[in-house]
């Protein structure tokens, strides 16, 4: 009794409906992620490397202790972190271009929109009755 009853509640748990438009979120967040990332990766970062010489960033570091057979190489890989810094950035200034160009078609759209109809002299009588009526009572 208890299962089909904690069964039951876990089925109207995921059918709710801010339940299903988190998980679509979720999805469509993680599609538009790789989106922006091969916009960075494949478009933008070729770019800034042209521009600064090809420098990779990734492979600057201090080195403490080279490898040898036995042990790793121990470094301050301080390159990897001003990559991903940077990557950051430009992932966060696509996201916000995005933004803007969403805003931009929805505040077009919104002022596209066909103005409230203006009522007619019947319908302010009406409303003016209406308003009596209430204050009457």
């Amino acid at each position: 009794m208890k299962i089909k009853q904690s069964i039951s509640g876990f089925k109207s748990f995921i059918m709710k409906g801010n339940v299903l438009d988190l998980a679509v979120g979720v999805i469509i967040g993680a599609a538009f992620g790789k989106i922006v990332s091969s916009l960075v990766n494949d478009v933008i970062m070729p770019v800034i490397g042209l521009v600064t010489g090809n420098i990779n960033f990734t492979d600057l570091r201090i080195i403490f202790k080279p490898a040898d057979e036995i042990t790793k190489e121990v470094a301050l890989r301080y390159g990897a972190f001003i990559q991903t810094c940077v990557d950051f950035l430009l992932i966060a200034l696509c996201i916000y271009l995005f933004i803007k160009f969403i805003e931009r078609f929805r505040r077009k759209k919104e002022e596209e929109a066909p103005p409230a109809p203006v009522p007619t002299h019947t319908e302010e009588l009406l409303e003016e009755i209406r308003d009596l009526l209430k204050d009457k009572k």
